[in-house]
């Protein structure tokens, strides 16, 4: 009790310090101020987590009506976007992909086609959460509830369990896994509630209208390479005693052969998820069939054939935490937006670069960008703290607004992979036992590096083919 009293404290004191401490910067009003203020105390509320995030967040709006003076529909806006509810809508669609079995079936198919040896188990691992990052909006549902469960029971096989046994098979199937994971989610929009706040923080900061199909196109190329790169990189920071697992295929049969066909609520649930990607593309492309529109259809189709129950979507509490919370930091961000604060950190700041080559500002905004996670328990957090005010400070250098926005998005995936907090999925994976702090650090930090000589230069590079400067 003492401490979340004291972590509640601290965000008043950040408010006063900010609001009423520090005077308000010239081209920002008294009341821009005030909202800058609730907004980094929520961000440090975020962080900090004297309460759960979204009553953190809710806290912020209330205050925001109260202190920051802003009309209560206009702190409630946030809730009607469109974004936000598809996001509900995807995850919901997301449980009945659990529930019927089609994304275990999904990872046994690949541990089966793939997993003869301890690298394959680690590319087949990640081909399933490629696979379902192309609509499932958590890294936690895909990783922690799916692949998870799958990398346990293999390393189990072969007696590897936490503890002394670990390094024969799970230190690197976990550590693989989650690292992989961090890439499937900077591949794809839809990958994570995150990529959706991010899409409508690029079209508010830089004017960047994002889609599935400009997302997946402009992360491609980098995507793939990291795709091959990061688990050889496992394997060789923390590499298996077993090097071949034919068991694992037979398991995989096995489980297969018990799941036997596709049929009933599975056969639904799989026509409902090939629908989604192919209009969701289609979507890009088709002024009146927005990405919302094609995720409501889906969803609706799971309720009428009973593929999704009433009271299975109510159990879904991750999906209205994040509804919750999204909403709030949508409206913070637009708020905090309209207040100009962001403008004149850019200015100030990009003055100091003057003269310089924006790529060289570039390329150094995005390791601090990167390295700033550390400080981060949450790729939301530092999305909404962080990503409006590099976006400024880049356009404002000359970097082609196109390319900041991008980059900064994939970024802000792929900083999950430093730490064991780094995002929602590292916690439950870490307490397994199976990886040490040090490896988990160490290897974190090598496959930092990796990502960045990755994303970078190939990334920049792909871009320029691509026309986005």
């Amino acid at each position: 009790m003492g401490s979340r009293n004291a972590r509640l404290l601290a965000l008043v004191a950040i408010y006063l310090l900010i609001a009423h401490v520090i005077p308000a910067p010239e081209g920002v009003d008294p009341q821009g101020w005030r909202i800058t203020g609730i907004f980094f105390a929520t961000i440090a509320g975020l962080m900090l987590q004297p309460l759960p995030g979204s009553q953190v967040v809710l806290i912020g709006i209330t205050a925001l009506i109260l202190v920051g003076r802003v009309p209560m529909a206009r702190a409630l806006e946030g809730y009607s976007a469109a974004s936000v509810w598809m996001v509900l809508a995807a995850m919901m669609m997301s449980r009945a992909l659990r529930d019927c079995g089609l994304a275990r079936r999904i990872a046994l198919q690949f541990v089966r086609a793939i997993g003869n040896t301890s690298l394959g188990l680690g590319y087949a691992l990640h081909l399933t959460d490629l696979t379902l990052a192309t609509g499932v909006p958590s890294i936690t549902a895909r990783s922690a509830s799916i692949v998870f469960p799958i990398a346990r029971s293999i390393s189990s096989l072969y007696e590897s369990e936490p503890g002394p046994t670990a390094r024969r098979l799970g230190t690197f199937l976990m550590t693989c896994m989650y690292q992989t994971s961090v890439v499937a989610s900077a591949m794809f929009f839809y990958s994570s509630a995150a990529n959706l706040l991010l899409g409508d923080l690029a079209r508010e900061y830089a004017g960047i209208e994002v889609t599935w199909t400009s997302w997946f196109i402009a992360g491609l190329v980098p995507g793939l390479v990291s795709s091959v790169a990061v688990p050889l990189l496992v394997l060789r920071a923390v590499p298996p005693e077993i090097r071949r697992t034919p068991a694992a295929r037979d398991f995989a049969q096995r489980e297969l052969d018990r799941l036997g066909p596709i049929r009933g609520t599975e056969a639904i649930v799989a026509v409902v998820f090939v629908f989604l990607i192919g209009f969701w593309v289609l979507s890009s492309y088709v002024d009146w069939l927005s990405p919302g529109l094609v995720a409501f259809i889906g969803l609706s189709v799971l309720f009428v054939s009973q593929a999704l129950t009433w009271n299975a979507a109510l159990g879904e509490r991750s999906a209205w935490d994040i509804f919750v919370w999204y909403g709030g930091l949508l409206t913070m961000g637009g708020l905090l937006n309209e207040s100009g604060s962001p403008t004149v950190f850019a200015t100030w700041v990009g003055s100091a670069f003057e003269g310089v080559p924006w790529l060289v500002v570039f390329a150094a905004a995005l390791v601090i960008y990167y390295y700033a996670h550390y400080f981060f328990a949450s790729t939301t957090a530092h999305a909404i703290a962080l990503y409006g005010p590099f976006v400024a400070l880049l356009v404002a250098v000359g970097a082609p607004a196109a390319v900041v926005a991008y980059s900064l998005l994939f970024i802000n995936n792929l900083t999950a992979g430093l730490t064991h907090y780094g995002t929602t999925t590292s916690p439950i994976i870490f307490v397994e036992g199976y990886v040490s702090f040090r490896d988990w650090w160490r290897t974190g930090f090598i496959a930092s590096v990796l990502n960045l000589v990755i994303w970078i230069p190939v990334g920049v590079l792909w871009w320029k083919i691509l026309g986005l400067w």
